[in-house]
């Protein structure tokens, strides 16, 4: 079910909603466990091309969850200001939505390229021997976005 904006005015073309995507610090995932019961989780990520790519451990309640429900929500937060006289707050964020999967081989290396260059472009080499060494330690997961939106209240 594909859900229509309800409050159209804070509503941020499609173009602005991926350049914040590709800006933002970290997102929350949100995934659906076996029983149901959600759980939400900050993650640093990349996106590359049209899919977000984050890297974690090999175990854990997040993969859990994907293993049985492959349906996600990421969100991420960019700029924010209160505004305590107008009892409102200045935002901006954006949604998406999709399957996420693990990668492998290639397309794992270059998903965790990504995140060294996002995250330590200033130690790139020190980055590629940190891939090597925690490789078999590491799973790397790409979210194929299906659905973006994004909001924002500016001045």
């Amino acid at each position: 079910m594909r859900y229509e904006l309800r409050n159209k005015k804070r509503g941020v073309t499609e173009a602005d909603a991926w350049e914040l995507l590709q800006r933002g610090e970290y997102g929350v995932l949100s995934t659906c466990g076996p029983d149901g019961e959600p759980y939400g989780i900050p993650l640093s990520y990349c996106l590359l091309g049209d899919a977000v790519y984050f890297h974690c451990a090999v175990t854990g309640r997040k993969l859990d969850n994907l293993a049985v429900n492959n349906h996600s929500s990421f969100c991420v937060v960019g700029k924010t200001e209160l505004l305590p006289d107008k009892f409102a707050t200045c935002y901006e964020s954006v949604i998406v939505s999709g399957r996420v999967t693990e990668v492998f081989d290639a397309e794992k290396q270059q998903a965790l390229e990504g995140l060294v260059t996002k995250y330590s472009a200033k130690f790139h080499a020190e980055g590629l021997d940190y891939i090597k060494a925690a490789w078999e330690e590491t799973k790397t997961y790409r979210i194929s976005i299906e659905e973006i939106s994004g909001k924002a209240r500016r001045h």
